[in-house]
C-alpha cells in the first residue's frame, strides 16, 4: 500500500496537471473506440503497452482472459460480468475494435496444461474449465506458436478460441455482419517487452515491429476510406 499511495501522491503532484483538462472532458462522458479484453496478470498493463490516455480503452480483464461463450438466446454460459461489459462497450459506446489479448509464462495456460486442477480454489478450477477448447485445439494445431513452449503456445491458440467465443455473442454478430466492428489477436511476449498480432493470412503471431504497424495502419486506413498519412492508431488499440 504505502507504494500505492507513494504513487498516488506522485501522480496528485506531477502528473495530474497535464491531465485536468481531459478529466475534465471525461467527467461529461466516455468514448473509447476499443473493447481490450486481457489477462489480470500484474505484468500486463494495456495502457501502457498501447500509450493510451484515460477514455481511450474499454478494458475487461480476467484470469488467462477468457470469454465463456453464449448460448442461443445470447446469455453467457458462465461470467454474466464480461457478458455485460461486452454488451455495454458494443451497444451503447463507440466501439470499433475488440482486442484480445493473451501472454507468455501464464499461469492460467500453465494450470489448464497440468490439467486444470487447483486445490483450494474451486471458483478458479471452474473458471479454468472455459479454456478447455484452447487445449483441445493445442493437441489438433501443429502451426500456430511452433517452437514455443507448451503453456506459451495455448495462450496463443487460447486467444484464438476466445475470438470465436466473442462470435456467440448475438451483438457481436450483428455487427460483424454490418461491417462495424473488427476483432483481433494480440499476444503479449513479457520478456521481450513485444507485442504481436495474429496474421490470418500468415496463420501465425508476428511481432508488432515498425514494419508491421505500418501495414496495419494502411490496411486499417484502407478499410475505412482514411487517408493514409492521416494518425490511425485509434483503430489499431
Amino acid at each position: 500500500m504505502k507504494k500505492l499511495i507513494r504513487g498516488l501522491l506522485d501522480f496528485q503532484r506531477h502528473t495530474l496537471p497535464s491531465y485536468r483538462a481531459t478529466f475534465a472532458r471525461l467527467a461529461k462522458g466516455q468514448s473509447p473506440d476499443c473493447l481490450f479484453i486481457s489477462c489480470s496478470d500484474s505484468r500486463v498493463v494495456p495502457n501502457l503497452l498501447v500509450s493510451t490516455d484515460p477514455g481511450d480503452l474499454f478494458t475487461v480483464r480476467n484470469v488467462g482472459n477468457l470469454v465463456p461463450p453464449a448460448v442461443r438466446n445470447g446469455q453467457s454460459t458462465a461470467d454474466r460480468s464480461e457478458a455485460a461489459a461486452i454488451e455495454f462497450s458494443l451497444g451503447f459506446l463507440p466501439i470499433e475494435d475488440v482486442v484480445v489479448c493473451g501472454h507468455s509464462s501464464c499461469g492460467a495456460m500453465k494450470a489448464i496444461l497440468a490439467g486444470g486442477v487447483v486445490d483450494g480454489a474451486p471458483n478458479l478450477e471452474q473458471w479454468l474449465a472455459h479454456g478447455t477448447p484452447s487445449l483441445k485445439a493445442l493437441r489438433e494445431n501443429t502451426q500456430v506458436g511452433a517452437g514455443l513452449p507448451d503453456a506459451d503456445r495455448l495462450s496463443q491458440l487460447n486467444v484464438l478460441e476466445q475470438l470465436e467465443h466473442l462470435k456467440t455473442y448475438p451483438i457481436v454478430r450483428d455487427r460483424l455482419a454490418a461491417g462495424t466492428l473488427r476483432l483481433h489477436g494480440w499476444w503479449f511476449d513479457i520478456g521481450a517487452a513485444q507485442v504481436h498480432a495474429y496474421r490470418p493470412d500468415l496463420g501465425r503471431f508476428v511481432p508488432i515491429d515498425e514494419t508491421e504497424g505500418d501495414r496495419l495502419l494502411t490496411e486499417l486506413s484502407d478499410a475505412s476510406g482514411e487517408d493514409s498519412q492521416q494518425p490511425a492508431l485509434r483503430a489499431v488499440q
